[in-house]
């Protein structure tokens, strides 16, 4: 018998358009206020903040403190330590496994460094963690593009922090907070003036740190977009540290290279260079400790080498009390070795050729998944979105490349539940009908309400965060080629999800293991008897729990 299974009632307006390994570093060795010859202990008052100074491990060694927003030294870091399984590593040597000399000398001499005293008057106690950063495997992630979002920098997104939590986000990820470059610029976000400053354009560094503690009031952790290939050519590491820049047989420095494409408005880091790693690390830590951010979505990761990112995250995972989100804008295998997530760039290529015109299978979605977590932990994930501030401003908003707003919500259902964790780009959730393009400076969002796309959004990502199977379950397959379906099962909890990837009604066989079983759907709890065959309108899906 077939059972028709009648499609969303909601009007959702027309088309238009493992165990991770870790290793402790040594932290810079940069004058402190503090230069006596006894080293200070932990909670050492009237230090200057964000500076480091030495200090004596019990087995003798050299290590170092970082003064916190409150004035106070942490804890010795002492290098050569490990953090739970070294990885092979041995006790002396730094992340990327090679020896260094742990001695004054060693220390990174960056006048840009040394004196950023931060203004903590209206900060708030940075020092303190948040507690609201979720299991990486539960997270909802909201990426707040600043240039586009309004007009009203750090306050724009302040404003609308309730709009952000009532969609069911945990995670808000801002596009980059520094300074942009002037000299050979594209007016790229991605092409940092200064690691350690904040973009007047948006504000102050006390708005930054208002926004991310009305985040954290809300129960929404914040990360920050990171770019660590490359740099602007006026950032002051040019003329100071010429060395840190990959340069040719002339002392050239290179432009940004990803392949044979060449990124002329930004100059080539050099991760050979060792002091240049530690000042990178160095301001990682610095805006941890500054504006109290919950860790980073990084940008370009498959191009520095998975060394730097191993030894660079091991640090930022040893900071006492911390618990982090890193999210790896990459695709290599290797960055679980060092992320919470891979970015989904072939995710989004399947779904436009399954929603698109050429109308590839739904099993597509097996053979990612197949490909795309060899390697990966248990708490490992890929952040698979259908939209964000790059590919809309290449392809334009996700209803214009997937069948329609009611095409857009599917692909979001198979994203979101198959395995992975949700994305939503800012404007996303009321079906923004045009292109935010680059350099993100030529349109604003406008944020007329879009009630029914919103409502769905909403009760979408509610299904996500209620159910366990959804969020820990593996997906088993039962798709074809119009339809995607799986079942995912937890200890207490199961679920089975159909998307009809296709503008038309299909019919769905159902497997032996599926046919005349029970269900209740997921959204309003009636209860689903299914027969031996599925009616499926054109991109309609459905989720439904073994119990109600």
């Amino acid at each position: 018998m077939t059972t028709t299974i009648n499609p969303p009632l909601t009007t959702l307006g027309s088309p238009r358009r493992g165990r991770a390994w870790f290793l402790a570093l040594l932290l810079f060795l940069i004058a402190c206020a503090d230069t006596s010859s006894t080293p200070p202990h932990t909670g050492t008052a009237n230090c200057t903040v964000g500076t480091t100074t030495p200090c004596a491990c019990d087995d003798g060694r050299l290590g170092a403190q970082t003064c916190l927003v409150n004035h106070t030294l942490g804890e010795c870091v002492c290098a050569g330590v490990s953090v739970g399984d070294s990885g092979g590593m041995q006790p002396g040597q730094d992340g990327s496994g090679m020896q260094r000399e742990l001695d004054s000398g060693a220390a990174v001499r960056d006048s840009s460094t040394r004196d950023a005293v931060v203004d903590v008057a209206n900060a708030g106690d940075a020092s303190t963690p948040s507690t609201v950063v979720p299991d990486p495997r539960d997270a909802v992630i909201y990426q707040v593009n600043l240039r586009a979002f309004s007009d009203r920098g750090f306050q724009g997104v302040i404003d609308r922090l309730d709009q952000i939590q009532a969609l069911g986000v945990n995670v808000v990820y801002l596009m980059p907070v520094t300074p942009v470059g002037v000299l050979k610029s594209a007016n790229s976000p991605y092409c940092v003036r200064n690691y350690k400053e904040v973009n007047p354009d948006f504000g102050t560094l006390d708005d930054l740190r208002a926004l991310i503690a009305g985040a954290h009031q809300r129960g929404m952790a914040v990360i920050l977009d990171w770019v660590a290939n490359h740099t602007a050519w006026d950032n002051p590491w040019i003329t100071e540290h010429p060395d840190w820049y990959e340069r040719d047989a002339n002392g050239v420095i290179q432009p940004g290279k990803v392949g044979t494409f060449v990124y002329p408005d930004v100059a080539k880091l050099n991760f050979a260079n060792q002091d240049m790693r530690l000042a990178m690390i160095d301001a990682l830590r610095y805006w941890i400790f500054t504006v109290n951010n919950d860790g980073y979505r990084y940008d370009l990761t498959d191009v520095p080498p998975i060394d730097f990112w191993i030894q660079a995250n091991g640090n930022l995972r040893s900071i006492t009390g911390r618990k982090l989100i890193l999210y790896a804008e990459g695709g290599r295998l290797d960055n679980y070795k060092a992320f919470d997530y891979n970015h989904g760039f072939s995710f989004y290529d399947a779904l436009k050729q399954m929603f698109g015109g050429a109308q590839a299978p739904a099993t597509r979605v097996e053979s990612e998944n197949a490909a795309q977590y060899v390697g990966a932990g248990e708490s490992n994930r890929l952040v698979r979105y259908i939209t964000n501030h790059d590919v809309n401003g290449w392809d334009g908003p996700p209803q214009n490349i997937l069948g329609g707003q009611a095409g857009a919500i599917a692909a979001f259902v198979l994203a979101a539940y198959n395995r992975a964790v949700p994305f939503i780009y800012n404007g996303q959730e009321i079906a923004l009908s045009y292109a935010l393009t680059f350099p993100f400076t030529m349109q604003k969002i406008n944020w007329a309400p879009n009630k029914p796309v919103t409502d769905e959004y909403i009760k979408l990502i509610k299904f996500y965060k209620q159910s366990e199977a959804i969020r820990r379950g593996m997906p088993t397959s039962y798709s074809n080629n119009d339809v995607s379906a799986f079942v995912k099962q937890s200890t207490n909890d199961k679920v089975l999800v159909m998307v009809n990837i296709r503008n038309r009604t299909v019919t769905f066989n159902l497997p032996a293991a599926l046919a005349n079983t029970t269900w209740y759907d997921g959204f309003d709890k009636t209860q689903v008897k299914l027969g031996t065959n599925v009616n499926l309108a054109p991109y309609q899906y459905m989720a439904m729990t073994a119990a109600p």
